[in-house]
């Protein structure tokens, strides 16, 4: 009886033994996709998953981007960081100077031995998450630009031509006024205000937004989007709100859910809303580039980027890294990287999947959904290669601060933009003595 227990037991501890060894390892990605976005993000772990058993990907909604990165940075200082994290682009410069809290993409593949070529990445989105050593230090996950989105359906109403969407602001102010008097309450709004009608809109013209090539040579930058294209925009802008032509509608993204419900006509935002709008609206919608200003020289430039990247957080096992590795891999396959282009809107991250986007007719098939990508790959100068600044998170909430002033009337633009550089270069100067090397 004794025997047969004893070899029972022995069964039993090789069949656990078993078990262990086959364990998969649980990568746990912590990110800020909500909605039609969170379904995606779940469904790309759960591909990932499918494809081999040695690593689980676990996604965990973490709320906003803010909310996002506040929680990581808690858990890094209590030893339970997540292996991924997803960071706004804003988030870049603060995550740079996070040492010992990263561990960089390009050694991740290498040390995993996964092949990894930074050349495939499309050059805009790619140079934006690499060092100035040129070593890439996270993956470019979900990029995205400014567009202009508008609702095809109020134009025909308002007796403007569908298909042929306002290009320059003047003509944003006419089609808003025909909007207006077909009655329509919201005309035109815009989300991300900061990034749509302060940092995109000086790249678009080519014109400083920080100094030191918008932060991206040095910590010592310093804003620089008071002078007088950008006091005249804001005032146009302004002038728009008081006789309602423009409408705000807050903070963040909380103006994409009013033109999704055709609440507003035309709005300027994330190219990544394109899945949100396909999915939901009830009406026909098209996608434009950013407006301009026709008499400003070398306008239109290109437009920056958006959206997030995926770091890697130090601390972790050798063996969960090559699961970083592999699932950062199975996203760069250029079927993988244009399947999520076509869902999202976001930009294709590698050159190999816009092609194959290019060649399978999507663009032709649904029309504007190459102007966020024909907008990036353009040639960049100086004064539009990105902005990359520390404390931006808090320059953009004081860039809201100031222009809320100005969307209620209470302050003029020059007043509010002189105030937000003054104290968005305090915040620079704050995050430029902390990270004295």
């Amino acid at each position: 009886m004794r025997i047969k227990f004893t070899a029972l037991a022995l069964a039993s501890l090789a069949a656990l033994g078993t078990t262990s060894a086959q364990a998969q390892a649980e990568i746990q990605w912590w990110h800020s996709m909500g909605g039609a976005l969170g379904e995606w993000v779940n469904d790309l772990a759960k591909d990932f998953n499918a494809t081999q058993k040695d690593y689980k990907i676990v996604p965990v909604f973490k709320g906003s981007y803010d909310e996002s990165m506040t929680a990581a940075i808690a858990a890094f200082r209590s030893g339970n960081a997540p292996h991924i994290l997803q960071v706004f682009e804003v988030g870049t410069a603060t995550m740079m100077a996070s040492k010992g809290a990263i561990v960089p993409v390009a050694e991740v593949m290498k040390k995993a031995g996964v092949s990894f070529d930074p050349n495939a990445y499309v050059p805009a989105v790619a140079g934006y998450y690499t060092a100035p050593n040129g070593q890439m230090l996270s993956f470019p996950f979900n990029s995205s630009t400014t567009v202009f989105h508008y609702n095809k359906d109020a134009f025909k109403a308002a007796g403007l031509d569908p298909e042929k969407a306002p290009k320059t602001w003047p003509e944003v102010a006419l089609a808003a006024a025909k909007l207006k008097t077909s009655g329509h309450k919201c005309p035109f709004t815009t989300s991300w205000v900061s990034w749509t009608q302060l940092e995109s809109f000086s790249a678009w013209h080519n014109t400083e937004f920080a100094t030191k090539g918008n932060g991206m040579r040095g910590l010592d930058a310093r804003l620089n989007f008071n002078g007088p294209l950008h006091v005249r925009h804001i005032d146009n802008l302004a002038n728009m709100a008081k006789t309602g032509l423009f409408v705000y509608k807050g903070r963040g993204n909380a103006a994409d859910a009013t033109f999704v419900s055709g609440e507003c006509a035309m709005m300027t935002g994330s190219s990544a809303l394109y899945g949100n709008i396909k999915r939901n609206s009830k009406f026909a919608a098209g996608i434009s580039t950013l407006p301009y200003y026709p008499d400003v020289e070398n306008t239109p430039q290109n437009t920056v980027i958006g959206g997030a990247s995926l770091w890697v957080m130090s601390g972790k096992k050798d063996q969960d890294y090559k699961g970083v590795a592999q699932f950062f891999a199975h996203l760069s396959k250029a079927e993988e990287a244009a399947k999520s282009h076509q869902r999202t809107g976001y930009l294709p991250v590698t050159k190999a999947a816009y092609e194959l986007t290019e060649k399978s007719g999507f663009y032709k098939q649904n029309p504007g959904t190459d102007v966020s990508v024909e907008q990036m790959i353009r040639k960049t100068t100086d004064k539009s290669r990105g902005i990359r600044l520390g404390n931006f998170v808090q320059i953009r909430t004081i860039n809201d601060e100031e222009l809320e002033g100005v969307w209620s009337g209470k302050k003029t633009a020059k007043e509010a933009l002189d105030t937000a550089v003054k104290r968005g270069n305090e915040q620079l100067e704050r995050f430029q003595k902390a990270n004295k090397s």
